[in-house]
């Protein structure tokens, strides 16, 4: 029985170290979540001959064989060996299992293989993104979803990619049936109208959805024959401060987005904090630290983005107006006036009463030319419309 191990070198090779002695589990690589009969099979033998023939299908749609001893992690490791061939993992040397585990399975909704909403093979760019940046020991999430349903949910990761679709509208098959209006307002964002029995697309409005193409009867509407996506960035769940992912990309390509995550680990190198937990960090809490602009410096190094992409170019996550770190990075006022429309709906749902509304704008006028903010902040963004809207803040 092995008594001396290290225990570093052992979660490298993605086994696990658990809470029962001697004992650890494999963690399986299924890239893009797609896997093959003779490859299930395997994993079912190895849980039958050196497990407890119990299989866990974890969260990012990967296996994990449990109840292995110690002592069989090498067996296992030739075990497994054509299950990370047959699924093309990059590999150092054959036969000595996965190279590492920090950056965790490349997950993907089942795409447009089986959904018809979908925009594209999310397995098949699941992979790429995969070979691009596997293995690796930092600590890195990547999900992509084949259209703006999320199924996978994205906006929980470091990257999130999401399938959108640039809808082509040819007028002479159009016969004003409005079918495309009224889906994409009962099913979606309301983008189209129509004028002159002409359907308009508003495009700072649309998210790409592609309900248009598939309810237009007469393919009036039909999908650009090149790909775009949405690149969400820097979700994260854990116990010290969980956030959903923010917007940055739109009508992004795939060899943009590939390029973005490679150049993201040159500038986690560059800037994770060498006292981190095993060497590992949420990729967030550096950006956190140096601030968007540096990292986009580094992200978009020798990326040539399409001329259709609309960029975020302040990105903000979660801000508390009552710190004067989140106040004075970037645009403070623009940090404001965001926080501030994206709480006017429960502004409005809520608190109908014009009184309520009444003081809660002067309480906010005044907390804003507290000394936390500059001088002439509340002259230059308090406005009577933001200062209503800004109710459901509850910081009087």
């Amino acid at each position: 029985m092995i008594r001396d191990l290290n225990t570093k070198k052992v979660m490298k090779n993605a086994f696990r170290i658990t809470k029962h002695k001697y004992q650890t589990s494999l963690r399986v690589r299924v890239p893009g979540g797609l896997i093959d009969p003779e490859s299930l099979l395997t994993v079912s033998k190895i849980s039958s001959e050196y497990g407890d023939g119990q299989i866990h299908i974890t969260t990012r749609q990967g296996f994990e064989i449990l109840g292995i001893a110690m002592e069989d992690m090498g067996q296992v490791n030739q075990m497994i060996q054509p299950v990370i061939e047959k699924l093309d993992i990059n590999q150092d040397e054959k036969g000595t299992g996965y190279g590492a585990a920090g950056t965790r399975n490349v997950s993907a909704c089942i795409g447009n293989k089986v959904c018809p909403k979908a925009q594209y093979n999310t397995t098949k760019f699941a992979k790429r993104v995969e070979k691009a940046i596997f293995p690796h020991d930092l600590h890195f999430k990547v999900a992509l979803t084949g259209c703006p349903n999320d199924c996978i949910k994205a906006r929980m990761h470091d990257f999130g990619i999401i399938g959108t679709c640039l809808p082509e509208y040819e007028m002479d098959r159009c016969v004003t049936c409005m079918a495309c209006v009224n889906k994409c307002k009962s099913y979606s964002v309301g983008a189209l109208r129509c004028e002159n029995n002409k359907i308009i697309r508003n495009e700072e409005k649309c998210i790409g959805c592609g309900e248009c193409v598939l309810n237009c009867p007469m393919n009036a509407w039909t999908r650009s024959p090149k790909k775009y996506y949405k690149l969400m960035i820097m979700g994260r769940t854990g116990k010290k401060n969980p956030r959903l992912a923010e917007d940055w990309l739109r009508w992004v390509d795939e060899d943009s987005i590939v390029k973005i995550i490679v150049n993201t680990y040159d500038y986690v190198k560059e800037y994770i904090d060498p006292k981190a937990p095993g060497g590992k960090e949420h990729i967030g809490y550096i950006i956190d630290r140096t601030g968007f602009q540096e990292y986009r410096k580094w992200a978009l190094k020798d990326v040539n983005l399409p001329e259709e992409t609309i960029e975020n170019k302040n990105v903000y996550w979660g801000l508390d107006l009552t710190k004067p770190q989140d106040l004075f990075m970037g645009n403070a006022t623009d940090a404001f006036l965001r926080h501030t429309v994206h709480t006017a709906q429960v502004a409005s749902i809520g608190h109908g009463d014009p009184d309520v509304v009444d003081r809660s704008a002067v309480s906010v006028y005044h907390r804003t030319n507290s000394p936390l903010f500059p001088p002439d902040f509340a002259s230059r963004c308090i406005s009577p419309i933001s200062i209503r809207l800004s109710i459901a803040l509850h910081i009087s």
